[in-house]
């Protein structure tokens, strides 16, 4: 076991600084998404209630697999019973694939959609037949339910190369028959205008998020920059780049990204 030292003046000074930095009033946010399209968002009036600048910027984004790469995944979609959506990028792609192997989705086809707003979105592609689409409430977990009472499915889950392991793993065990089927990557966007503006808070929703700004910043370093995180793993993977995580959500007191921020806002505005 190592001896242990008083510290220095210096580590001293440094550590002072670096806890003051935490909490320094916060003028500025940037969130790792695209500007919402809903002129009621809560960041919106976030950045209205307390005179913030709030701007946004996907930190990720999405290249289609060719047709040739699908091909290599020997998927017959139309052996599937069931659809799994998680996204409208999935929905995108998938829609496209079948557009290009001039395939037409049967009638009998069941949807699992992991929210109302992924749902409604489907409507752009197929007619909804209110009892072949089964919708969540805002997690992969909603569904699980769903999964059970209709085991006997053979489900296609159109996903991403980077994605979270909870479907999956839920359908391998409970031993229904699933196709995992990549359709997209997932990869870092080019953030380099970025690279001598600063914010207060970064904001981020996924650990891709994370991994594209070390990916565009190698030499990133935090600093003054309070760093908030949705959700365990993306909350893990701040941690695993030596990150502070100074804002995390969703919490007991804070179950979205805004209400976590409003919080912290109060505390270091004194208001």
């Amino acid at each position: 076991m190592g001896e242990i030292r008083e510290k220095t003046k210096e580590e001293k000074e440094h550590m002072t600084k670096s806890t003051k930095d935490r909490f320094r009033p916060v003028k500025s946010i940037l969130v790792s998404q695209p500007r919402p399209s809903d002129a009621k968002s809560p960041y919106f009036q976030l950045a209205e209630k307390y005179n913030l600048k709030i701007d946004f910027r996907p930190f990720i984004q999405v290249e289609p697999v060719s047709i040739r790469e699908f091909r290599k995944q020997k998927i017959d979609i139309l052996k599937h019973t069931a659809v799994i959506f998680t996204s409208r990028n999935a929905i995108d792609h998938f829609f496209k694939i079948c557009q290009e192997l001039k395939i037409e989705m049967p009638a009998d086809m069941k949807y699992f959609c992991i929210s109302e707003q992924t749902a409604h979105y489907l409507q752009k592609y197929i007619v909804i037949r209110k009892r072949k689409l089964f919708v969540g409430v805002r997690t992969a977990a909603d569904l699980f339910d769903y999964f059970k009472k209709h085991k006997g499915e053979k489900y296609l889950f159109p996903c991403s190369d980077i994605r979270k392991n909870d479907i999956p793993d839920n359908l391998a065990k409970n031993n229904i028959e699933f196709t995992e089927a990549v359709i997209y990557h997932t990869v870092a966007a080019d953030l380099s205008d970025l690279k001598d503006i600063k914010y207060d808070i970064l904001a981020f929703y996924s650990p891709s998020g994370i991994k594209s700004l070390i990916h565009n910043f190698a030499d990133f370093e935090q600093g003054a920059t309070r760093i908030a995180a949705f959700g365990p793993t993306t909350s893990k993977s701040v941690k695993d780049q030596n990150l502070i995580l100074d804002i995390e959500a969703p919490m007991p007191n804070a179950p979205s990204m805004t209400g976590a921020l409003e919080l912290y806002i109060k505390k270091v505005n004194n208001i």
